[in-house]
């Protein structure tokens, strides 16, 4: 990213094959829609650009990309309240993980339904963190760079979040039976 400030914008290439996949898995975890997805990420990149100048280099570039694809699901919710048609996504994390096995994927995909419902359900920013920290496995000192806030805070948000969605889960197996 640092080449890319310096103006040697052929290497937005690089990055864009490089964090594409996770920046989608992100989005659409938050949106649960796949073309909105595919449209905030190319949104991502393009003000990655706009923006390389507040790239210093002193963090990691995945917390400010990051950082960037939150504030255009903001901005996506902030323009559109609606809640049209959802793609779910078992369908993209089957694709990512490729299990032939028919009764295991049948199962798994039973699982990621009942965990994208309970997902769903939580406040955004309860599911951002979630998503942050459990699916794209980043640590609390970069999600609190992310969202401005301490390393504290994050974690205080984290253990309310996950007894939430702990809680909603065991509703919906309980219910299920």
């Amino acid at each position: 990213m640092l080449k890319v400030k310096d103006g040697d914008l052929r290497r937005m290439d690089l990055l864009f094959r490089r964090y594409r996949d996770p920046l989608f898995a992100f989005v659409f975890r938050m949106t649960n829609q796949r073309e909105a997805s595919e449209d905030m990420v190319q949104n991502v990149f393009y003000r990655m650009i706009r923006s390389r100048h507040t790239f210093t280099g002193n963090g990691e570039f995945r917390t400010w990309m990051y950082h960037l694809a939150r504030n255009v699901v903001k901005d996506y919710y902030k323009k559109d309240a609606r809640n049209g048609n959802h793609l779910d996504i078992a369908v993209f994390d089957e694709k990512m993980r490729g299990d032939d096995d028919a009764d295991r994927q049948l199962e798994k995909q039973q699982d990621i339904r009942l965990l994208q419902t309970a997902l769903q359900k939580l406040s955004t920013e309860d599911r951002e963190i979630i998503i942050l920290s459990r699916f794209h496995e980043l640590k609390y000192y970069e999600i609190a760079r992310i969202l401005d806030s301490t390393v504290g805070a994050v974690k205080t948000r984290m253990h309310r979040a996950m007894n939430q969605l702990k809680t909603m889960l065991l509703k919906s197996g309980t219910n299920e039976m």
